[in-house]
């Protein structure tokens, strides 16, 4: 939702974001008296993570400047298809054919959208492009917390976020034709908000989650995000105006997914 509220290009209000939460981070160990350290290796890993992050994020604020937040969410929603190619392939561990087919369901959406809403193109490969990199980013945080705190892992990830994206930033806004520029007055109430409270605070609290929380909780919690964020943006934005028939046949694929995986969930749950 900040996302539109924003009125910096993707690539910049991802920027000043991890600006913000970075110097908050770093503030926030030298009050504890302490910055955590880690060995090169693991640093360089963590920073590899961030990098993906980053790029998440950008293709994520993307895909809303280019189309709207419901498209946004709908291409968000094909995450645990990929989560289920990806994760084997990493994790060299045998693929679950009932995840792949069940995360097919909100890919054959997507597709739907993408051929017949042609106004969405943009936004909707900019939005493909974030789901692969957000299960990519689940994948390998996996790996990364065996072995370091959900603190460490936050400070360097998002610190390497900043430093890969300050790296490639002027590259990107030449490609797009875009120009950097300083946020507006009523920007910087929204960055604080998404740095402090959506970064620092929400992020900490997935490192967490992936660490303590049962993979029930994890999976329901995904599923119902594009389900309730479209349903907010409707409501807050109107965006149900801008939308044609084929976003709804699409929309009630991943619906009929959600349904189909939480039925799922519950019950590997309960045997």
């Amino acid at each position: 939702m900040l996302g539109k509220l924003i009125q910096l290009n993707e690539a910049l209000l991802v920027w000043y974001r991890l600006f913000i939460t970075v110097v908050t981070l770093f503030g926030f160990f030298l009050l504890k008296g302490k910055i955590p350290s880690v060995s090169l290796k693991t640093l360089l890993k963590i920073f590899g993570v961030g990098a993906v992050v980053a790029m998440h994020w950008v293709t994520f604020y993307g895909s809303i400047k280019f189309s709207n937040i419901s498209i946004a969410l709908v291409c968000f929603s094909t995450l645990g298809f990929f989560s289920a190619v990806i994760e084997p392939v990493v994790s060299r561990t045998k693929p679950s054919i009932p995840e792949m087919l069940l995360g097919l369901l909100p890919v054959a959406g997507v597709y739907l959208i993408f051929h017949f809403d042609t106004q969405y193109k943009t936004g909707i490969v900019f939005g493909m492009i974030s789901a692969i990199l957000a299960a990519l980013f689940t994948i390998l945080n996996k790996k990364v917390l065996k072995n370091t705190p959900a603190s460490t892992v936050t400070l360097y990830e998002l610190t390497g976020g900043f430093i890969f994206l300050t790296a490639i930033l002027p590259l990107y806004l030449s490609n797009f034709n875009l120009n950097f520029s300083l946020p507006a007055s009523s920007d910087w109430l929204w960055l604080l908000i998404l740095a402090w409270l959506c970064t620092v605070l929400a992020f900490y609290l997935s490192m967490t989650a992936l660490e303590t929380v049962s993979p029930f909780t994890v999976n329901l919690s995904y599923n119902l995000e594009p389900v309730y964020g479209i349903a907010l943006a409707f409501l807050i934005f109107h965006e149900d105006k801008e939308l044609g028939g084929y976003f709804y046949w699409g929309l009630s694929l991943i619906v009929l997914s959600v349904i189909l995986q939480t039925a799922r969930v519950i019950r590997a749950r309960n045997t």
